[in-house]
């Protein structure tokens, strides 16, 4: 498959800029794999297609407020930092992107908050954008992280062309997030309701998580035409004991194993068994998956609608078959679903 086979024209005003009132209210549109069929449904209808003993399986993994304003010594130019990982936590290292990055060198002493709160030091150059941190901060970790996420901002994407508001903190974040690690939230996940998953429960589906601290990757563009030649950024795993049991057990009593999202179906497919069931793994993962491809595990995908030419959009289209995907996207837009972040959903049966 080429890159250009997955270019179609998404009108502007369909990539969603805001959360819907309600997680569980949004859209979905329903994809029968087999047949080609759709439906149109909203979010919480999705409890008629699971049953007593199937399977869900979440990213569990938590947001951190990423995105740092600050400015330069001397000269008081404005400058943008990302933070995308902690490298050492006694001395306060971190990864991190900068913008401009031409104007940030080795040495160069960098400001944040009023009255200077925070103040970093340049000491490495990673990459042309990226660069190491080190924070000079006397306090407590505890004390130093609060002071992260004092002046942190949440790190929507580029793509939501608007300000950060106050509920981004909340929804921009799944209801059952609990390892913070993540710089892009796992969106499928955005549309479950702590009264939905109640009900679900209650329906006796079982539920499993999984941890990918999803990065930047997720919104890098491909470069290539060629898609073999493309490197996915890595990012950080963790399959429990605890989730391969339940997945495994559903897999062998022949029930439904639903990956809630790309981030999911990229995890358990980076560890599996060469008869097809899910190992226990800690780790580091860049697995591409694009057309065609042989899915393990799961045998229905819970996915937003994604932005064309996108890893995630491919990953989406070995799953659901291309065509009947290039179809449904026709209809989307059609039917004027919302695309990202803050979209609508789909569910790939």
């Amino acid at each position: 498959m080429k890159l250009s086979q997955f270019k179609f024209n998404l009108p502007d005003e369909l990539i969603a800029s805001h959360p819907k009132d309600n997680r569980d209210e949004s859209r979905l549109m329903v994809l029968h794999r087999n047949s080609g069929k759709i439906e149109h449904l909203q979010f919480k209808e999705i409890i008629n297609y699971f049953d007593d003993k199937d399977v869900m399986v979440f990213n569990n993994t938590k947001v951190f407020p990423a995105r740092l304003y600050g400015n330069k010594e001397k000269t008081g130019a404005k400058i943008e930092v990302f933070l995308l990982r902690e490298l050492n936590r006694e001395q306060r290292l971190w990864d991190v992107l900068v913008d401009p990055a031409r104007k940030i060198r080795i040495g160069n002493k960098l400001y944040f908050g009023e009255d200077d709160m925070l103040v970093a030091e340049v000491i490495d150059n990673t990459t042309s954008r990226g660069r190491t941190l080190r924070f000079l901060f006397d306090g407590s970790y505890e004390d130093f992280k609060s002071t992260l996420y004092q002046l942190g901002e949440t790190p929507l994407p580029k793509f939501i062309n608007r300000d950060v508001e106050p509920e981004d903190r909340e929804r921009y974040q799944t209801v059952f997030a609990q390892h913070e690690g993540a710089v892009a939230a796992p969106t499928a996940g955005l549309h479950f309701s702590r009264e939905l998953m109640k009900r679900l429960e209650i329906k006796g589906v079982n539920f499993g998580y999984v941890t990918l601290h999803a990065g930047l990757g997720n919104f890098r563009s491909v470069d290539v035409e060629d898609l073999t030649k493309h490197k996915m950024d890595s990012e950080q795993i963790v399959i429990s004991e605890d989730v391969v049991k339940v997945v495994n057990a559903a897999r062998e009593a022949k029930r439904n194993v639903c990956a809630v999202g790309t981030t999911v179906m990229r995890t358990m497919e980076s560890s599996v068994s060469t008869d097809g069931y899910l190992k226990p793994f800690d780790g580091w993962t860049n697995k591409f998956i694009f057309p065609p491809y042989d899915f393990s595990v799961a045998n229905s995908m819970v996915s937003n609608f994604h932005l064309p030419l996108s890893t995630l959009f491919m990953m989406v289209c070995a799953f659901a078959g291309y065509d009947n995907l290039m179809e449904a996207y026709k209809v989307a837009i059609k039917e004027k679903y919302y695309f990202g972040t803050y979209g609508d959903a789909m569910l790939i049966v």
